[in-house]
């Protein structure tokens, strides 16, 4: 998880823990929508009195528990009309702190799953935020990989359960073929699968051999298997075909979206009131038949207001969309634009086309340069001029990357300024900031705000990470031994021609990341 994420925190980024109030004892078996609340007295029953048990940490101000809420719910309700043992459960973490410091709650929400009463090692909810995500991702750990399958019937209502299955179809449900579907079943998190041998089952669903095939109630809503039946082929089967060809970026689907395999992202940012909306999608899905498994096409509601940090990251307006652009989300970020603002389904398959070609550079935004840049203590620096300065050999340049909605970077501003202020007439030490939101540069990558960093005067372009106090005595100290006080570990001294360190997430910096758009 990494820069795309804080980014955009409004949409799935987790909040960190607040101030928490101490926990209260309350009545036995307390629920609301079916869902088990839980507090610190009835917790231990709980896992006691249920043998598979999913629970939801969650704040009351949270945006995402809230957002989650209406899905858990009906995911309790879908599991008790099964006739499910498994129970879903929350707690108020702002409530209850000594239980979410007992289960490492950072952010919300944490979801964790307990088995068998085990407190010791509870998993990590990884899936999707909707009613069947969480359903099949439950049925998956408490039971078989694959539902066998006795009938056409069996196989009808699995099929009619989700948004996605997956059968395999076997005459033999014991030979090599059936195994290493069931080896592919166990990998799945998110998606049910069934196994049969019934020749019901191969009629109906028109198998004369042994297949699988994966139903969706979307697009061409069929795609059979074809080609050596191992679990990675297998699985690289699902992943093309599991997700729409076109998917929109909601909190629900930012799990799927940044939790799959494919990590080149397409994303038309299509406001939903602008003429010809359909057209305009119907044009990028066009496009997006010829990339599946490659690329994975995205579109984003440019009015819709959650969505609105996510253009400032890409350095889009509202009245710049309908837009495309691409991002790949591998170790680094790295954007890219089309040379064309025309979004015919040809343009943009062209434009894929050269990217996968590695014929398309990729995209740094830059703010133009201010009139009065050098005329504050702290300079102002952005894409266009920040190599003229960071790397001016003569000069010690100090470097604030901040992002201007960040809560961190509005606290360590007037000290900022004040340092300014200190060093405004010194011959080779220049303090300077620049907004990276608006602004990128290929040497410097930024992973969380504010972020800190020190080019000393000399040759060889190197970067020093300011790791101490966020005083105006700290970055003095710092300043006054060269880059040395307050600097990071050796393999923080970095050159700028490799590529940076990722910063871990902490509880100071607002945090980028790049599973969550």
């Amino acid at each position: 998880m990494k820069l795309l994420s804080a980014l955009v925190p409004p949409l799935l980024g987790l909040a960190l823990l607040g101030l928490a109030r101490p926990g209260r004892a309350e009545a036995d078996d307390e629920e609301e929508d079916g869902v088990l609340v839980l507090r610190a007295a009835s917790f231990e029953r709980a896992l006691a009195a249920h043998k598979h048990l999913l629970v939801e940490f969650y704040a009351p101000w949270c945006g995402h528990c809230k957002a989650l809420a209406p899905e858990y719910a009906k995911a309790a309700a879908q599991l008790k009309a099964d006739g499910s043992e498994i129970r879903l459960a929350k707690v108020d973490a702002t409530e209850e702190s000594e239980l979410a410091q007992q289960f490492g709650v950072r952010g919300y929400p944490t979801i964790k799953f307990f088995k068998n009463g085990d407190k010791s090692s509870p998993r990590e909810y990884t899936a999707g935020r909707e009613a069947d995500d969480i359903v099949n991702w439950l049925k998956k750990r408490t039971g078989p990989a694959a539902t066998t399958l006795a009938d056409a019937a069996a196989a009808e209502a699995l099929v009619d359960s989700s948004e996605v299955t997956v059968l395999g179809l076997f005459k033999d449900v014991e030979s090599e073929a059936a195994k290493q579907f069931l080896l592919a079943a166990e990998s799945v998190d998110d998606i049910p699968f069934g196994i049969s041998s019934s020749s019901d089952v191969f009629s109906k669903y028109q198998l004369s051999k042994d297949g699988v095939v994966l139903f969706k109630k979307f697009d061409e809503g069929r795609n059979n298997f074809e080609g050596d039946l191992t679990k990675e082929n297998l699985l690289n089967f699902i992943k093309s075909n599991q997700l729409p060809l076109v998917i929109e970026f909601t909190e629900q689907t930012a799990p799927k979206i940044f939790g799959g395999e494919i990590k080149t992202h397409i994303l038309l940012f299509l406001p939903k009131s602008v003429a010809d909306y359909q057209g305009k999608l119907d044009n990028f899905k066009t496009a997006a038949g010829n990339f599946k498994g490659k690329i994975l096409f995205i579109f984003i509601d440019s009015d819709h207001s959650d969505n609105q940090r996510i253009l400032e990251f890409f350095g889009l307006k509202k009245e710049e969309c309908p837009a495309v652009r691409l991002i790949t989300l591998e170790e680094e970020m790295t954007k890219y634009k089309p040379d064309s603002d025309e979004l015919t389904a040809e343009k943009i398959k062209e434009f894929c086309d050269q990217f996968l070609e590695g014929k398309v550079k990729p995209h740094l935004m830059s703010q133009d340069l201010p009139d009065d840049w050098d005329k504050q203590p702290v300079r102002v620096l952005v894409g266009k001029n920040f190599e003229d300065i960071a790397f001016d050999e003569t000069k010690n340049v100090f470097v604030e990357f901040y992002a201007p909605w960040c809560g961190h970077c509005k606290q360590l501003a007037p000290i900022w300024d004040k340092l300014g202020e200190t060093y405004k007439d010194h011959e080779n030490i220049v303090i300077a900031k620049m907004d990276s939101t608006a602004n990128e540069v290929e040497a410097v990558k930024v992973h969380s705000f504010p972020t800190l960093k020190f080019f000393p005067a000399g040759p060889g372009k190197n970067v020093i990470d300011y790791n101490g106090e966020r005083t105006l005595e700290g970055f003095q100290k710092f300043l006054e031994s060269g880059g040395q006080d307050g600097a990071g570990d050796e393999e923080d001294l970095e050159d700028l021609e490799t590529d940076e360190v990722d910063l871990e997430e902490g509880e100071e910096d607002q945090k980028i990341h790049k599973d969550e758009l």
